[in-house]
Order: structure tokens, then C-alpha cells, then sequence
């Protein structure tokens, strides 16, 4: 699996299951990992077995990846709060570039959360106040 992260990335959110591109996703912000999430309801696949590509992976990413279960990331941007995360949940990583932060407000939301079970209902809870500002 390691040598996939040496191949450029082509979408923002890419995932892997033996060597080959089983979802892929071009949103922003966090959407691609609830698409992500919908596709892994519909599908059976084990979850330990997938590869995770996010183009850049903050504490929220990190959590969420928690969350659904993903155990092999890669990203050329983890923050240093995403970083910290996925230390503590003793996540495979690989990444380019460690920046201090990334500049979501997400990330500052989270500050402090742990448990991406927590982390989930936050973003979710975000998502729909936004959806019923508009």
C-alpha cells in the first residue's frame, strides 16, 4: 500500500482497496468524507483494508477517519492538530508537508475534542445549521 502515496493525487478524497481507486470525490471542506461514508453503507469492504488519499488533513479529517474506520492515510498537508490525532489513535500515516494549522474554523472547533464520535455530531450539527441558513 505504501507505494501508492508516491503516485500524485488526482482528486481532492481518493480511496483504495488493492492497488486500485474505489471512490474518489472533488467536493471541499469536509463533504468528500460523508460521501465517503455513504459509499462505505453501500458497499461491504473492510474498512482496515482501504487506503485513504485527502488532499489535506486537519483535526476534523483526522476524526472523521477515526470515525469511519480508516486506518491507512496519505496527504501532502496534515496539520500539526491533525497529526496529534492520529498519533493517539495509532493510525498508519504518510504525509508531505506538517503545517502548524490549516486555517479551518473546524479545526478550532474541535480543539480539544478526542472522541470522534463527539467530533462527528459537531460537524454534522455544523452541517445543518448551514443548511437551514440557506
Amino acid at each position: 500500500m505504501k507505494h501508492l502515496t508516491k503516485t500524485p493525487m488526482e482528486h481532492a478524497l481518493e480511496a483504495y482497496l488493492n492497488d486500485r481507486c474505489i471512490f474518489y470525490s472533488d467536493k471541499n471542506w469536509l463533504h468528500p468524507l460523508f460521501d465517503f461514508q455513504s459509499f462505505l453503507k453501500r458497499e461491504q469492504i473492510p474498512r482496515e483494508t482501504i487506503l485513504l488519499k485527502d488532499a489535506i488533513i486537519g483535526r476534523a479529517a483526522a476524526l472523521l477517519l477515526i470515525y469511519l474506520g480508516i486506518q491507512h492515510v496519505y496527504t501532502p498537508t496534515l496539520s500539526r492538530h491533525g497529526k496529534e490525532v492520529l498519533d493517539y489513535f495509532d493510525i498508519d500515516y504518510t504525509y508531505e508537508t506538517l503545517v502548524k494549522e490549516i486555517g479551518c474554523q473546524t479545526e478550532r472547533l474541535l480543539q480539544g475534542v478526542w472522541q470522534p464520535e463527539e467530533a462527528y455530531r459537531i460537524i454534522t450539527d455544523r452541517i445543518a445549521a448551514r443548511k437551514g441558513e440557506s
